[in-house]
């Protein structure tokens, strides 16, 4: 009997899961006693965080998506359709063509999808910005290259979204680029965050403070975007304080897709264990990447991490035995701090993070990393 494992998101953490059970599993596929599918709705594979240097004029669009097909081993099946539906109970996954596939073990990485519709300033008629897909990140491009002098606004205004560190970079670096072409002192900068203090975690806040100080950037904290007037261009926060922008760059509201409520998988994100990453609601269904609730970063490295967990758990009890690999809850994110230089921050669910120094080596090494990404996807790095 051959078992089937059904992998639904073709992102950062579907892709890794599938080329490393591949690996992983190698002889049971090949004695046709595994089989391993992606179900993707995209039949291209996007690395979001590329939409981030869009603006700054240092990637386009498209060299943030590859064909999904170039990325997996052969020996993956793909299926281009929307999955719609997961009965748990019969094991199966309803697609938008009408077809159900079954599964023995179910991995669930859908992601989470920003809202800008929801967010205030961001949705239809609304004039603010946001660097999370090609065309608003290009849109962007295109205003802040022209933009020379007024009040720039940098507001967090969705929690929890993804990358933690975006918005701390993006203020960076427009800081960094303003100087580099001689408009900074003709630019203030503000930047906004919906909690009492610059970032959510400590290491960061206490990273950010003298660094946004000695660049002379305005910090607005427990600032709650409710109500944005493109007209007057103000911001309204729920307790009536208002600030003034030229020109505002919004972090937007992220949410799940709506197959995990619909599915009964969780209220909204995907309720997990957030050591064996296995469904608080249905057995042989694992959770990767965004669309959880693990209580840590929406990032890239967290879905890449929790790929390694979810592989081996599946190839134990596909062999019969109990798993004993759990996820320590493993982040690694860096920071770029502008002018070519860049940090780091590195934690799990029992260590502290902490902020490294900025070097230019940090800077060049993202660099590097987002070049070698694709060798990640494919489960070669």
């Amino acid at each position: 009997m051959t078992e089937h494992v059904v992998i639904v998101g073709g992102g950062v953490g579907g892709t890794v899961t599938a080329n490393r059970l591949v690996k992983k599993l190698s002889r049971e596929i090949a004695a046709d006693a595994v089989e391993i599918t992606i179900v993707s709705d995209n039949p291209y594979h996007v690395y979001k965080p590329t939409f981030f240097y869009v603006p700054f004029g240092d990637s386009e669009p498209e060299d943030a998506s590859r064909p999904l097909a170039d990325l997996v081993d052969r020996r993956i099946r793909l299926v281009y359709d929307r999955a719609t539906a997961i009965d748990t109970d019969e094991m199966s996954i309803g697609l938008a063509d009408g077809e159900a596939i079954d599964y023995d073990y179910l991995v669930v990485a859908t992601g989470a999808n920003p809202r800008p519709e929801a967010t205030p300033g961001l949705g239809p008629q609304q004039d603010g910005y946001h660097f999370y897909d090609g065309g608003a990140a290009t849109e962007l491009r295109d205003t802040l290259t022209d933009f020379e002098s007024g009040r720039l606004v940098l507001s967090v205004i969705g929690q929890p979204h993804v990358c933690p560190a975006a918005p701390v970079e993006f203020t960076m670096l427009a800081d960094a680029r303003l100087r580099e072409h001689g408009h900074r002192d003709d630019v203030e900068i503000v930047y906004t965050y919906p909690q009492p203090q610059l970032h959510a975690l400590d290491a960061v806040h206490d990273w950010m403070v003298p660094r946004f100080e000695e660049r002379n950037i305005e910090t607005h904290v427990d600032f709650m975007p409710a109500e944005v007037d493109s007209d007057a261009e103000v911001i309204e926060t729920a307790d009536g304080e208002t600030l003034e922008y030229d020109l505002l760059v919004g972090i937007p509201e992220f949410s799940p897709s709506s197959l995990i409520a619909k599915s009964g998988l969780g209220d909204s994100w995907m309720e997990i264990d957030k050591r064996t990453l296995e469904s608080d609601h249905a057995e042989n269904v694992f959770g990767v990447g965004d669309v959880t609730n693990l209580p840590t970063s929406k990032a890239g490295s967290v879905a890449h991490y929790a790929a390694g967990t979810v592989v081996d758990r599946i190839a134990a009890y596909v062999r019969g035995y109990a798993p004993t690999t759990e996820f320590d809850g493993d982040a690694i994110c860096f920071l770029e701090a502008g002018m070519e230089e860049g940090s780091h921050i590195k934690f799990d669910y029992d260590t502290d993070p902490v902020v490294r120094d900025q070097t230019e080596f940090i800077h060049w090494a993202k660099m590097a990393y987002n070049e070698m990404y694709w060798l990640t996807a494919r489960g070669l790095a």
